[in-house]
């Protein structure tokens, strides 16, 4: 009996839970699957197929098709989302449910999602910050050649080219070729180059078929993303192995150089191809590659940037102006650095017409940028992705990624890079509120030089600047002797033919021998021209750029809010180690003695490894109000290098949202930059000038920071001693020793920013126009930059032999000691180190999108800069480089005709003042057209596209030294999606 009262229990229980029972064996892996078209009936390919409130989800193929295996419990809801179409659910009752969906052109992204302005998912309408994002379809719709050439588009982005495979984007001023304000991040990584000093982003970064996304945050972001972030960030997503699966190929074929200016019409390639596959929603991997090839811009203005009426050329030589500067200093020339007080000889004695003149300064010759540097350029981009969910919320994946480049990029000099490497590699778990990512990058500089050793030590191979100048003075004198004196009328053919009396014997451009010797020197990593350190080394210092480094980053963030239910909040913390490779040229091991630090060991390394090491942690917290309608946002963040104290970062925003397309922000912000690597560990040896980083130890010995005299004072004590005498004898020189100014520099600190940005973004006329709007204002204090000092050799600043030491006859970098008995000369140092100024600059910018006609979409942007002007000189000169105004306009239809799109920007801005150490001048104004057609031929996944970047041609230079940019006419087919196969 108790047999059977237990038997019928069992059954009465497999009675009750069988239908939960086949329930949950129907819940086991199933596949949902159907078809995604647009309003046209055409098919969607790369439409994101996702079971809401979870994280699984696929995409579909270039036929719309998708295909969705889940355990997922029914019924359950599919969210459909693409960009430029409306965002659409569909309730599943049952796993046999047909999926047909049709979506709706959406032209404007007023759904659009961005995670970048608070490290999390929320409203592109309803961010704290301005932000900007370029969807896939945006990028495929840019006119530019590439897909990075769209930043150029975005609201408040200025962009500097300094080669083809480079490009650096900036936002809000003081805008550089290195620049280490800006941070660019692809999938989370950092690109900026650790010991180059120089973002990376486009040249090993994603390629054109993997990249999903951009978000560009103009302005400060370190109050989450710490020290090298304080005038924004651009962040590049890439495409989910599991949602874009398939075999992909891109072909792009262009043609620059088309007028023939310097180099013939060029071809300009690059190829692409990827591959990716997902196996039951568990599994998933994708590998890319691509190579692009072709003749780069080229740097070669002729301009003088140190004409003859300045102090440092020869304001009483009126007869040596324009082409006959006998001090001409070129914006792309090298060797012939006048403006610095470098490679110049002082030629006493110079009587014209009978009178006695002042001692006349001639610069070295020098060479052209185009004829040291080799235009072809390369980038290899190779990457790949393994990806395993543990579960559908739990994601583990490991990337590897490769890049090598080769282009021209400016730093304290031009730098050519040849070979140039960078790897990742970066391990990441992702949870549904929980991220733990950790990250190497390994740099190798390759077969790299820097350019204007390579001409100095050309010129210093064929004689020194004693031996140089006295051939100079010698032909001068025979020329006046053979011509019955010098006089106005024939001193500037004099001053020419002892140029070439003196220059007889050089290597010239263009023969063997110039090859033969540019090979060598670009060979030695000694940039110095006291090349007895190095054995068996010829009689001239060398160029080579040898830096090798490695960069650790761990960082993780947890999404509390679940836990919290109070409010919303986020923590994270992150570490990074630099370890730089010492090369005795660039850094070095300063633990050894400064004789010894140039100086291999017998192992040939050059001491220990330097190590440079930063921490950081943040909280952010979010509370909305009134029905949501007020949403605030608090957060902090703490810093810590060893070299420097503690620093919070404080920013406090709050938007205000009367309805969904009406948005307004206001946000404040602070914001700290410790030195970058290169900023405060750099030990460069170059010749005259030796360019050292801003931690305080690397003064011992030394003597930069406190006794040292200004390079401005230096340029106008000479200058008022050449006027005042004909020979600059010491008597004139003591006499005008109160216009040395002491430098005194400052103990170096971080750079710090305080912003305030207010903003509007919204959607109007039945959600035909989109408007954003925002201003800001900053201040910077202790803004980082260079400056230049000369130090007084075995004395102090103030004593007579330390003003003796500042004379012109001091300036032969081949003697180490001057023909003045009561001088030991000077030793030259670029410093990196603070301003003594507070810097403002403000600004505006205005983004509209009008969706005026069916498809027809008109955008424009402008963009207002301005710093305010100083009523202080400072120890250096910080360059902003910005114009006042700048902005673009486009004209497009993605679907003109059936499958048929154009898109046509035009982009312009102001002429602005280039500063820098190398090169100062102005930037004309610039306008260009791009544009580009479309064609879509879906059955074979295919799409083709012509354009053309700045199509009239119109040469400009983007910043004063840099490339003369003309058009690039091309024109590309992708297959995308072939072999495609979603979660099988």
């Amino acid at each position: 009996m108790k047999t059977v009262s237990t038997s019928l229990k069992i059954i009465v229980l497999f009675l009750l839970l069988a239908p939960r029972l086949a329930q949950a064996q129907l819940n086991g892996n199933y596949s949902i699957s159907g078809y995604v078209k647009d309003d046209h009936g055409v098919a969607l390919n790369g439409t994101t197929v996702s079971i809401k409130g979870t994280n699984n989800s696929t995409s579909t193929d270039s036929t719309g098709k998708f295909s969705l295996v889940t355990n997922a419990k029914l019924p359950f809801t599919l969210s459909f989302s693409a960009v430029g179409y409306q965002p659409q659910e569909f309730f599943i009752r049952s796993a046999n449910t047909p999926v047909n969906i049709q979506l709706t052109t959406q032209a404007l992204l007023i759904n659009e999602v961005v995670v970048t302005a608070s490290r999390r998912e929320e409203k592109l309408m309803k961010s704290p910050v301005a932000i900007e994002k370029l969807s896939i379809t945006a990028l495929k719709q840019s006119p530019g050649p590439s897909f990075y050439d769209a930043l150029e588009n975005v609201k408040g982005v200025q962009m500097t080219t300094t080669s083809i495979t480079l490009k650096v984007p900036n936002t809000r001023g003081f805008n550089s070729p290195n620049n280490f304000r800006f941070m660019q991040l692809a999938d989370g990584v950092d690109m900026q180059s650790a010991t180059l000093g120089v973002p990376l982003g486009n040249a090993i970064g994603p390629t054109e078929l993997d990249i999903a996304s951009i978000e560009i945050t103009p302005g400060a972001a370190a109050a989450l993303y710490g020290t090298n972030a304080i005038n924004g960030l651009s962040n590049l997503f890439t495409k989910d192995p599991f949602r874009y699966q398939g075999l992909s190929f891109y072909q792009r074929t262009g043609v620059n150089h088309v007028d023939g200016i310097g180099i013939d019409p060029s071809a300009i390639t690059e190829t692409a191809i990827r591959y990716a596959k997902a196996y039951k929603d568990k599994f998933a991997f994708k590998i890319n590659a691509s190579y692009l090839r072709g003749k780069d811009w080229q740097s070669n203005t002729r301009l003088d940037q140190n004409p003859g009426n300045l102090k440092t050329a020869n304001p009483a030589y009126p007869e040596l102006t324009g082409a006959n500067n006998a001090a001409y200093d070129g914006w792309n020339k090298y060797g012939d650095d006048a403006l610095a007080g470098s490679n110049t000889v002082s030629i006493k004695g110079i009587v014209v017409d009978g009178v006695a003149r002042p001692n006349l300064t001639v610069a070295r010759t020098g060479y052209n940028e185009v004829d040291l540097v080799s235009p072809d350029v390369s980038n290899l981009k190779l990457d790949g992705t393994l990806a395993y969910k543990i579960t559908p919320n739990t994601q583990l994946s490991y990337t590897y990624r490769y890049g090598r480049m080769d282009g021209v990029f400016q730093r304290g000099n031009k730098i050519s890079l040849n070979g140039a490497t960078v790897q990742n590699h970066k391990v990441e778990l992702k949870v549904k509120d929980f991220l733990i990512r950790g990250y190497e990058s390994i740099e190798n500089t390759g077969n790299s030089f820097n350019v204007k050793p390579l001409a100095d030590n050309l010129d210093l191979n064929h004689a020194s600047n004693s031996a140089w100048g006295t051939a100079y003075k010698n032909a001068l004198t025979a020329y006046g002797n053979a011509n019955g004196g010098l006089t106005s009328a024939n001193l500037a053919a004099a001053t020419a033919a002892a140029r070439a009396a003196a220059d007889a014997g050089r290597v010239e451009p263009g023969t063997p021998e110039f090859n033969a010797l540019r090979s060598t020197i670009i060979g030695i990593n000694n940039w110095d021209i006291k090349s007895s350190l190095i054995p068996n080394a010829p009689a001239t210092g060398g160029a080579a750029l040898v830096q090798k480094s490695h960069m650790f980053n761990g960082e993780a963030q947890w999404d509390l809010t679940n836990k919290v239910k109070v409010v919303d909040l986020l923590v994270g913390a992150d570490i990074r180690v630099y370890e730089i490779i010492p090369d005795g040229n660039n850094f070095v091991d300063f633990s050894r003695s400064i004789a010894d630090r140039n100086t291999p060991l017998a192992d040939g390394s050059f001491g220990e490894n330097v190590i440079y090491k930063k921490y950081g942690a943040f909280t952010q917290v979010t509370k909305t109000f009134f029905e949501e309608k007020l949403k605030l946002f608090g957060s902090v963040r703490w810093d810590y290098n060893p070299y420097f104290d503690p620093k919070f970062t404080p920013r406090l925003a709050a938007v205000y949202s009367p309805s969904e397309n009406h948005n307004f922000r206001f946000t404040f912000q602070n914001g700290y930059r410790f030195p970058s690597l290169f900023e405060a560990l750099s030990y460069v040896n170059n010749g005259r000038v030796k360019r050292v980083g801003s931690l305080e130890f690397i003064n011992d010995g030394l003597g930069y920071l406190n006794n040292s005299y200004t390079q401005q004072s230096v340029t106008a004590f000479n200058a008022a001693v050449k006027a005042a005498s004909t020979t600059g004898d010491d008597a004139t020189a003591l006499a005008n020793r109160n216009l040395l100014q002491v430098a005194d520099l400052p103990k170096a600190r971080p750079e710090q920013i305080t912003s305030y940005e207010v903003g509007y973004k919204g959607v109007l006329f039945d959600n035909k126009v989109f408007l954003d709007v925002d201003a800001y204002a900053n201040r910077y204090d202790g803004f980082l930059g260079q400056v230049q000092v000369f130090v007084p050799n075995g004395t102090t600043v103030g004593t007579d032999a330390a003003v003796l030491a500042m004379l012109d006859v001091n300036r032969d970098p081949t003697t180490a000691t001057s023909a003045n008995a009561a001088s030991q000369g000077q030793s030259r140092y670029r410093v990196y180190t603070n301003a003594k100024n507070i810097y403002n600059n403000y600004g505006s910018s205005l983004g509209l999108s009008y969706n005026f006609y069916k498809r027809y979409t008109v955008s424009g942007n402008v963009s207002f800069n301005k710093l305010k002007a100083q009523t202080a000189s400072d120890i250096f000169v910080t360059g902003f480089n910005t114009p006042e105004w700048s902005g673009n306009f486009s004209f497009g239809n993605r679907e003109l005709l059936h499958n048929l799109g154009f898109n046509v920007v035009y982009k312009w801005q102001q002429s602005f003042l280039w500063e820098s150490p190398l090169v100062t001048g102005r930037v004309d104004a610039i306008h260009t057209f791009d544009a580009q057609v479309t064609y879509r031929v879906p059955q074979y996944y295919a799409t083709f596209k012509v354009g053309a970047s700045n199509i009239f041609n119109n040469r400009y230079i983007q910043y004063a030294g840099g490339p003369t940019i003309g058009g690039i006419y091309y024109a590309s087919v992708t297959l995308d999606g072939l072999l495609s196969g979603n979660n099988k």
